[in-house]
């Protein structure tokens, strides 16, 4: 169909920020579209969403492993994903002036993890939640993980805010946590938590950064492999696995190969820690 080859063209072309963002609202319109659909036929979808969002009891945690990472990309309603998704797209644009569309990538999920650990930490070993039940859902630790990020990261840098003018990005930082410190008390408190867990998360990837250590390296790692093993040519198609297949003549034989994007990365790293002066021929 036209409409589906124009969603895969545009989700191949754009970057990594837009593919996130994608990705999000992909999910929350097929959960919206399966609860319209058994409205309509009285059909009960109330135990879909506890497939997708985080439980915060270790037993239902046991029986769907794969909710923290479902999790941070599912919304419940419309203000909520409109929310994360315009908030992730200022600050992503930001994130991304400093450091490179895999590290962003890297970050989401890292900070997604990071807010669904102090969750369950919270919920399992704090007294104030004992015998609370719940679930986690949404992009808000993510999101948090990369705007804490860029203010630690760039902490001068000005953005124009409706009603109120030009604000250090620091600022925005401090005031959003701050209001998940005294959501803590409130009946949304273990989604404050995760709020600050995916914060945390944050900061750290910019301290360790500054000190030339990215700590997006591995979970990027394991996501090229996973990604690789669904990009694998089929057989027959040049593969030389799968039996013969015609190939055209190599124009480029005997020309220098292109850097690959492991060579880019370093050269873009040297680059932030000490200036263009500092690249070799």
């Amino acid at each position: 169909m036209a409409i589906i080859d124009d969603i895969r063209y545009r989700y191949n072309a754009g970057s990594m920020l837009m593919r996130f963002i994608y990705i999000n609202i992909a999910v929350f319109l097929i959960v919206w579209l399966i609860s319209f659909v058994g409205f309509l036929f009285n059909v009960p979808t109330q135990q879909l969403m506890p497939w997708i969002a985080m439980p915060a009891d270790l037993h239902g945690l046991a029986r769907a492993p794969w909710t923290p990472l479902t999790y941070m990309f599912a919304h419940y309603d419309l203000w909520h994903i409109l929310f994360n998704m315009l908030w992730f797209y200022w600050l992503g644009r930001i994130f991304l002036e400093y450091f490179q569309p895999k590290q962003m990538g890297g970050l989401y999920i890292l900070g997604g993890l990071g807010g669904a650990a102090l969750y369950l930490a919270a919920f399992n070993l704090l007294p104030a939640f004992a015998g609370h039940h719940g679930y986690l859902i949404g992009a808000s630790a993510s999101v948090l993980a990369i705007v804490t990020a860029i203010a630690v990261w760039a902490p001068d840098y000005k953005i124009n805010l409706l009603f109120i003018g030009s604000v250090s990005l620091k600022w925005v930082a401090i005031v959003t946590i701050v209001i998940d410190l005294l959501g803590t008390g409130q009946p949304n408190s273990g989604g404050h938590i995760a709020h600050l867990g995916g914060a945390c998360v944050g900061a750290v990837y910019a301290i360790a950064m500054r000190h030339g250590n990215d700590i997006t390296r591995p979970i990027n790692a394991v996501i090229d492999r996973l990604a690789a093993l669904f990009t694998r040519r089929k057989p027959g198609v040049g593969n030389p696995t799968g039996g013969t297949a015609y190939r055209p003549k190599d124009k480029t034989a005997g020309k220098a190969a292109p850097p690959s994007e492991a060579d880019i990365d370093r050269v873009l790293d040297k680059i932030r820690r000490s200036g263009y002066a500092s690249l070799t021929d």
